[in-house]
């Protein structure tokens, strides 16, 4: 087999909970090498190194559980305690055979830990360091600690979200920290091409906040420029575009896209009413958003006398249209098992783990992958890596170090 593309590459992260582990997870199912660290054991009865091995009800023995396999397959793990004179030095002395630093912590702490670059470029100077933070590294709210609930609070996604008149509603997964973990992926290999042409390295700033704003896109052009803060619309429906929302079926909803006008009258034919598209109220994109209630008057009854299944198979391919599914229909449909999307990950304590794999294919194949390490796991291959013998290693965690 030809070597996975990022074959080579070496990645130092510092990393806890989704959004930071999300970004290295893609980078080491890509064929990097990932070293995640964490925490050595304290006598203050904690649980051990990052929380999420501690998260959810699913557990997979005494420092694993399925939340902590959903982020971080494909990688090593160590323990180091970097607040300690001898696990500085460690550090150091990884950072020399690595080509990244990563860390989602608190956006104060990088610079108090010796983990940016004006730090690390005394140990290498081509290192590069990315930070993912709430709030980035400077400012105000440096020292605030941040989650993707807040980010898609004040971003204004929650306002944005659900039926007009309702509640603001969060999205139903932390979306601002897999699109953090994305941007910051991206970095990583942004920077590391720029160290590797010109020999000097930098720090990158991704924050959750700095993410969620820029995810408003097109919404944020329009009030930025025009004043328009786009309004919810019923069913998910688009803002200018009728119709282009969930209808209700026999059964439950199908999402129907009638984003050409093509896909308007292909829609009318099916519900048998070829003509609808010639009535005044409907002919154009502006007339059926003005007369949308009286549309889905209309449609709806239709809609309902057919099962989600049977308005699917007579507009597949034809009209954008996908079933409305729950989350187990979702995991559990057939076109997801029959593209690879359910990788199965043999954990030795569940031989029969399953997660969604890469959405990345290679050469046409799904990405594969080995379980996340257990809790510093690969400490002492690591440290012997990096030229610490037996007796280094035994002495750095005497010391609790490692």
């Amino acid at each position: 087999m030809k070597p996975l593309p990022l074959a080579g590459l070496r990645i130092l992260a510092f990393e806890q909970f989704g959004a930071g582990p999300f970004a290295t997870m893609n980078i080491a199912d890509l064929g990097a090498e990932v070293i995640r660290v964490e925490s050595p054991p304290t006598e203050d009865g904690e649980p051990p190194g990052d929380i999420a091995r501690y998260t959810g009800d699913y557990r997979l023995g005494e420092n694993d559980s399925q939340y902590f396999q959903s982020f971080n397959r494909n990688k090593r793990a160590i323990t180091l305690d970097i607040c300690k004179e001898e696990g500085r030095e460690a550090l150091h002395r990884l950072v020399r055979g690595v080509d990244a630093v990563l860390n989602n912590l608190r956006g104060d702490l990088p610079a108090r830990l010796g983990l940016d670059y004006p730090a690390l470029s005394q140990v290498k100077r081509e290192i590069v360091c990315v930070h993912i933070s709430g709030y980035g590294r400077d400012g105000e709210r440096a020292a605030w600690p941040a989650y993707d609930y807040l980010a898609q609070a004040e971003a204004g996604f929650c306002a944005l979200t659900g039926e007009p008149g309702s509640p603001p509603a969060r999205a139903g997964l932390p979306v601002i920290d897999m699109l953090s973990g994305l941007t910051a992926a991206l970095s990583v290999l942004a920077g590391v091409m720029g160290a590797r042409a010109t020999g000097v390295g930098r720090d990158l700033d991704v924050s959750l906040y700095d993410v969620a704003v820029q995810n408003l896109t097109y919404v944020a052009t329009w009030y930025l420029n025009e004043g328009f803060a786009v309004p919810r619309r019923p069913r998910g429906g688009h803002p200018f575009i009728v119709p282009c929302e969930m209808f209700p079926t026999a059964d439950g909803h199908v999402f129907v896209m009638c984003i050409k006008p093509a896909f308007w009258r292909r829609t009318c034919e099916a519900l048998g009413l070829p003509d609808l598209p010639k009535d005044p109220r409907f002919r154009s994109f502006d007339d059926r958003l003005a007369n949308r209630d009286a549309l889905a008057a209309i449609v709806d009854p239709i809609m309902r006398s057919r099962t989600s299944a049977e308005w699917v198979a007579m507009l597949a391919g034809k009209v954008p249209v996908a079933p409305v599914l729950s989350l187990a229909e979702a995991l559990d449909n057939p076109y997801l098992r029959n593209r690879g999307g359910v990788l199965n990950l043999p954990h030795p304590a569940r031989p029969d783990l399953k997660v969604v794999a890469s959405a990345i294919r290679l050469d046409g194949q799904r990405l594969q992958g080995r379980p996340g390490p257990g809790y510093g796991a690969d400490t002492a291959a690591v440290l012997a890596e990096a030229g610490y013998t037996a007796d280094e290693i035994a002495h750095l965690r005497a010391l609790g170090a490692a």
